[in-house]
């Protein structure tokens, strides 16, 4: 199959809104791949190639000013022995021998396909929402069960290899998948509410657990062998040395553990969640010390425990490893919940998981059996730019880049803004088409992408907490931050300054 063809139902899938029609266009892409096809297809189109780690980075695609060929050639069959290649090459004379490929990969691929394989070398497609799509086209194509091909991709860790067993193999072929040590699974995921109430409401009797503001982890266990694997799978083994010491310590043989891990600081509270991942970087510190924290079991010495009901897997672990064990409270009644949850906020924490205690552990779509309960914090902010979007939203103003006042010049200009985050999240198809048109009435500058703006414009901001970076002249940078509305009851003066969000800084 041409590239091309990829590239094409890629752009028609992001340009409807319908999860029906795009259900339909990945179902019917699928039909068509050879059984060679299918992994390094689905790998493509969700941004997350199956070489892994290619060696490339904006700064290399940056370089590579290959002009795009004419007409569509490229095959996907070529795309994977390129990519083999790309990520095969190291050592010495590395970087050269990377874009020598690089340019022979994008020399061969028209305009269109030179910006899809970027995408997908970057991994910029929007992967988690794509994902439960592609999972819902696979099992149209291959005519199973969508509850089949979840439970094949959680227990199998890849939507490649899923696809390729249940297009050529079928419902069969998929139950087949087991869980396996030292084979990392997908996670299971929370879906959020407002209070502990609310969660409780949907829940019934559950185990309110402390929220830890650290690093997913999954740690696998087979004899002295022990393997840690991110959220996204990612082997980051030799990266935590101490985790690894502490999971050996335990009395067992085998063993799946699914928890978080964070640094501490000397009161036992945790410290800011940059420290934390300054432990996964390329140029990892060795300075922050992190502690692992466990809050389910999957498998032990021979036994799978993934449908066994929360209440027996918390049992287990709080047998074999309770001083791993995070915090919670079985309860159905919501003051003794939201007790807890302030408990946990008290103690630096992010808020509570609220977890039914009779779920069994499923990865995929966001469900019931896990609710999230965080506080939420909401600050007005001021427009400084905004970049055009891509795919549905090509035509049309999108990433916001946002700032904050500081009225004493601290960080720039008295009386300025200094930027803080950028967010295209929240925005509806009206406040896109509105600020649009707005922003370049107020565009001062424009450079390619982007348009600069006047800082005259109030947006409303929800944000999960800041972080430190060196990015942004303040000091701080946004984190999961989403739109809640236009403030046009505010001018710039009265946006929250940049004294305010450093204030959210622990420590």
């Amino acid at each position: 199959m041409l590239l091309n063809e990829l590239v094409v139902t890629d752009a028609a899938v992001g340009a409807t809104r319908s999860r029906l029609a795009k259900v339909d266009a990945f179902a019917a892409l699928l039909s068509k791949l050879d059984r060679d096809e299918v992994a390094p297809g689905v790998g493509l189109l969700i941004g997350s190639p199956v070489q892994g780690r290619l060696g490339v980075g904006w700064r290399s695609m940056s370089s590579a000013t290959t002009p795009p060929a004419t007409d569509p050639t490229l095959t996907v069959v070529e795309v994977h022995a390129l990519l083999d290649r790309l990520a095969a090459t190291e050592g010495a004379g590395s970087a050269t021998a990377r874009a020598g490929v690089l340019a022979e990969l994008l020399g061969r691929a028209t305009e269109a396909e030179q910006r899809f394989l970027v995408r997908a070398m970057l991994g910029e497609m929007r992967t988690g929402a794509l994902e439960g799509v592609l999972v819902d086209a696979i099992a149209r194509a291959a005519d199973v069960p969508g509850e089949v091909v979840r439970r094949a991709v959680m227990l199998s860790g890849s939507l490649g290899d899923t696809a390729v067993l249940a297009l050529f193999g079928g419902a069969d072929a998929l139950a087949g998948v087991r869980l396996t040590v030292g084979r990392p699974l997908r996670p299971m995921l929370a879906a959020s509410a407002a209070t502990v109430a609310n969660a409780l409401a949907e829940t019934g009797e559950a185990s309110v657990e402390y929220k830890l503001d650290g690093a997913r982890i999954q740690v696998h266990r087979r004899g002295d062998e022990v393997r840690v694997f991110t959220r996204s799978l990612a082997d980051v083994t030799h990266r935590l040395p101490e985790v690894v010491d502490a999971v050996r310590r335990l009395p067992l043989n085998d063993a799946i553990f699914d928890g978080e891990t964070l640094t501490l600081d000397e009161e036992g509270a945790p410290r800011p969640f940059q420290q934390t991942m300054s432990r996964f970087g390329a140029e990892a510190s060795r300075e922050a010390l992190l502690s692992p924290w466990f809050f389910d079991l999957l498998h032990l010495d021979g036994r799978d425990l993934i449908d066994e009901p929360l209440s027996v897997r918390r049992s287990v672990l709080g047998e074999i490893a309770p001083h791993l064990l995070i915090p919670g409270v079985i309860t159905s009644d919501p003051d003794a919940g939201e007790a807890f949850s302030r408990e946990a906020l008290a103690k630096g924490h992010e808020g509570v998981v609220v977890k039914a205690i009779d779920s069994t552990y499923t990865a995929g779509r966001r469900g019931s059996g896990w609710i999230k309960v965080k506080p939420v914090h909401t600050y007005d902010l001021v427009v400084l730019a905004c970049e055009w979007g891509s795919g549905r939203r090509h035509g049309w103003l999108s990433n916001l880049h946002l700032g904050a006042y500081d009225p004493t010049g601290e960080f720039g200009e008295t009386g300025g803004f200094v930027m803080v985050g950028k967010t295209f999240k929240g925005l509806t198809d009206e406040l896109l088409r509105w600020q649009t048109e707005r922003f370049q009435q107020l565009e001062v500058r424009r450079t390619p992408g982007t348009v600069w703006v006047d800082p005259v414009t109030v947006v409303e901001i929800a944000i999960d907490g800041v972080q430190t970076s060196s990015r942004y002249p303040g000091g701080i940078a946004l984190r999961f931050a989403r739109v809640k509305r236009y403030r046009d009851d505010k001018t710039a003066a009265e946006a929250d300054t940049i004294q305010t969000l450093r204030s959210l800084l622990r420590g």
